[in-house]
């Protein structure tokens, strides 16, 4: 259900990312080739992309199917970014439908996605806010309402009702209300921002709302995508994930070819960019699976791949004996430690990029 896509590295297009490819985001909203649940995304689409030095993202969402826009392929052509998320909505039942049900949601700086579904909404939602260390360590802070940044939420049914939400505390009325549309994708959001606003990093704050939702016996699917326009973290739990990279350091194969991929578009002087998407945009080689229940972050120079249960910190706080996560390069060198934030460490599976592969026409890869 849903097919998500991000993108960091040096500015492109939306065209170029999220239409032109063989298999693009728009492609898959009819003709998706590893969604494991449903078949078509048709019921709605949105773009949230970073413009210059500006910290707070745009967003262009529409409750049609993203082929139902005709206005769309010339607004992405002359759109161009450093960071994009997007989605192709395939609603559960009994949600709520229109162009305020699609992600990305929004707050301050950060855009979130979410593909699969909360099981019973709406009605495992009142339940599951009933249970003890359900809800994050962000409810009631002093930042409610506001991200660290000092920007009102525009992605939570607006300032006043966030941040009357998370003063008053956490109730079930309040969150629910609170949600920017009646959809268990953006109550998951809900819970997930309270911990980024508690001080979670992005991987923590991902991995604790799955580990809450889950002790509290409620069951889903969380395929989450996140960004801060910085840095990427996404988790694999129940559909697919996919990623892939290419390093600025790349060193020069030995068949002579060019030693960096540039963007993705095939545009501008070779970088580090990384793609996170449901699914692969081509076949060309470079792309790699993230394994079920995992969670990834990213830059456009690093990847981190690690198990959920290594990331969650429920209670805001990491267990006694653990340590910060090492985490490696786009080409597998040691990149230093804690990639999207300061997760406990655990087993950890490092996935190099990959620089070779191909976008059918430009020569590049792409989604």
């Amino acid at each position: 259900m849903c097919r998500h896509v991000a993108y960091l590295g040096p500015p492109v297009s939306l065209r170029s990312l999220l239409i032109d490819p063989p298999h693009s985001l728009y492609r898959q909203a009819w003709a998706p080739r590893r969604q494991r649940h449903g078949t078509v995304n048709a019921d709605g689409f949105g773009i949230g992309w970073y413009a210059g030095s500006d910290p707070v993202p745009a967003r262009y969402r529409r409750g049609v199917p993203i082929w139902g826009d005709p206005s769309l392929p010339d607004i992405a052509r002359v759109t161009s970014s450093a960071a994009v998320l997007a989605a192709v909505r395939s609603a559960t039942e009994g949600t709520a439908a229109g162009e305020q049900a699609a992600a990305p949601f929004a707050h301050g700086r950060w855009l979130f996605s979410h593909n699969g579904r909360l099981d019973g909404w709406p009605d495992s939602a009142a339940a599951l806010l009933a249970e003890p260390g359900a809800v994050g360590p962000g409810a009631g802070g002093p930042c409610a309402g506001r991200d660290d940044g000092g920007h009102d939420s525009d992605g939570l049914g607006g300032a006043s009702s966030v941040g009357d939400a998370f003063v008053a505390g956490p109730s079930a009325l309040g969150l629910l209300l609170s949600a920017e549309a009646m959809v268990d994708s953006a109550f998951l959001w809900a819970l997930a921002l309270q911990r980024l606003l508690g001080g979670d990093a992005m991987d923590a704050a991902l991995a604790g709302t799955i580990a809450a939702v889950e002790a509290a016996g409620r069951t889903g699917r969380f395929n989450f995508l996140l960004t801060d326009g910085q840095s990427i973290a996404a988790t694999a739990c129940g559909d697919t994930l996919w990623y892939r990279s290419a390093a600025a350091d790349t060193p020069e194969p030995a068949s002579g070819r060019e030693s960096r991929d540039r963007a993705p578009d095939g545009s501008g002087t070779p970088a580090a960019w990384v793609l996170v998407a449901s699914e692969p945009g081509d076949d060309a080689p470079g792309w790699t699976e993230v394994p079920d229940r995992h969670l990834l972050t990213a830059t456009p120079s690093r990847v981190s791949i690690r198990p959920l249960a290594a990331c969650a910190v429920p209670d805001g706080a990491r267990p006694a004996g653990t340590g910060p996560v090492t985490a490696r390069s786009a080409d597998g060198s040691p990149a230093g430690t804690g990639l999207a934030g300061t997760g406990p460490a655990g087993p950890e599976l490092t996935f190099p990029g990959a620089a070779g592969s191909r976008l059918a026409g430009t020569g590049r890869g792409g989604l």
